[in-house]
């Protein structure tokens, strides 16, 4: 499931793009979910390991992805029990993280209200309070009440 923690989080990557640079596993680029990924928010074809194909940049190095998919990448792979901070990826990332959530336990950190309005059937917990949102509209209501706070 989801879970969303909003505001500063003890031991949270907050910059998770240099955490990546840093951290990532050559296979994590080919396996076929970062593929995808890639290929859907960057617009971009990963050629192999070290090699992905822009059609902005032309030919890049993975280290030149874009911020949110390396985001993305590191909440799909990264074993390490680090909680991300999801604010630094678009809301072009949010169906990304809400799937990476409905396929197993994935908290993240925000410091936006992330719009997940184009995610069917959105489900998470909201940590901050506790209470499970089933809808994207509860998650604005709760959210808001949040960062009220």
């Amino acid at each position: 499931m989801l879970k969303i923690v909003f505001g500063d989080v003890e031991n949270a990557v907050y910059h998770p793009p240099t955490y990546f640079d840093n951290q990532y596993e050559d296979e994590w680029i080919t396996d076929p979910l970062a593929v995808a990924m890639i290929k859907d928010i960057d617009k971009s074809d990963v050629v192999g390991i070290h090699l992905i194909q822009s059609p902005v940049l032309g030919p890049i190095s993975t280290k030149e992805i874009s911020g949110g998919v390396k985001t993305l990448i590191l909440m799909a792979f990264d074993r390490s029990g680090r909680i991300f901070n999801a604010s630094a990826c678009g809301d072009n990332c949010a169906k990304w993280i809400a799937e990476l959530g409905r396929k197993e336990d994935l908290t993240i950190n925000l410091h936006h209200v992330m719009d997940f309005s184009s995610v069917p059937a959105f489900e998470a917990v909201m940590l901050n309070t506790g209470v499970v949102v089933h809808s994207y509209g509860e998650y604005l209501e709760e959210a808001i009440k949040i960062k009220e706070r």
